[in-house]
């Protein structure tokens, strides 16, 4: 079931969403060579409880960090570690949120520790256009399926992959709500968008091919192929005068 929200029900979201964004960047910024994994998650956690909320993702289903932290060749939910340390080249993707009020924010990113290379920096750079490709596209009247276009199209006309067992997804009082929103879609097809949809829009894109395995830690998802993958996302509103994003601070 899709979920309306109200003005103050969307005000209430801003806030968490404020916080959310907040805590990503301050993770990014964290991201260098020598640093650890889970030295950037206690960054992330110990900013989301100062502003008053939590950390959404931890303990979510049984997660144990507050972000998922996946590096190179991970494309999602690869879990914080002291024994993970970040190392110069490397491209680090940052999941993560916080709920206040009741209410959720979502966001991701992917960062570069120190000189990355030429191609990494391209599916990166590429990878967050077609975020904002598919976020132009979340007008009220249009279509999820136009959202997925918009990014499968940009990404796919230039040599890269769409991941497709992993999509967006609504979000509000719950992390993950109705409806579903692939990166991937036609024009025309799937849900509507109304006004007070609350949504995340997060492409998942891959330098070779669109195929993942999940490791046996239940959780960190990798190209079959092991090559790289970059991850961003925002929090995004329908509204009557265009999409809204919640999580741009």
């Amino acid at each position: 079931m899709i979920v309306l929200k109200t003005n103050r029900e969307l005000a209430l979201m801003r806030e968490a969403c404020i916080i959310s964004a907040g805590a990503l960047k301050l993770a990014g910024e964290a991201v260098e060579p020598g640093v650890t994994t889970a030295e950037i998650d206690k960054i992330a956690y110990d900013y989301i409880i100062k502003c008053g909320a939590k950390p959404n993702f931890l303990n979510y289903n049984g997660y144990p960090a507050t972000a998922c932290i996946s590096i190179n060749d991970e494309v999602i939910h690869g879990i914080p570690s002291k024994k993970r340390v970040i190392e110069e080249g490397d491209i680090v993707s940052i999941d993560l949120g916080a709920v206040l009020e009741g209410f959720n924010g979502d966001n991701a990113a992917t960062f570069a520790a120190g000189a990355i290379s030429s191609e990494a920096k391209r599916l990166c750079d590429t990878t967050k256009e077609s975020l904002f490709l598919g976020i132009e596209k979340a007008v009220a009247g249009g279509r999820i399926g136009d959202i997925g276009y918009a990014i499968q199209h940009h990404c796919e006309s230039r040599g890269y992959s769409v991941v497709r067992e992993f999509v967006g997804h609504g979000v509000g009082h719950k992390l993950h709500e109705d409806p579903s929103v692939p990166n991937y879609g036609t024009p025309g097809r799937g849900v509507r968008l109304l006004p007070g949809m609350t949504i995340a829009i997060e492409p998942m894109i891959n330098l070779g091919k669109a195929d993942v395995k999940t490791l046996p830690d239940g959780w960190t998802v990798k190209t079959r192929d092991g090559k790289l993958s970059a991850h961003f996302e925002h929090t995004v509103a329908i509204t009557p005068s265009g999409p809204k994003i919640l999580t741009l601070l």
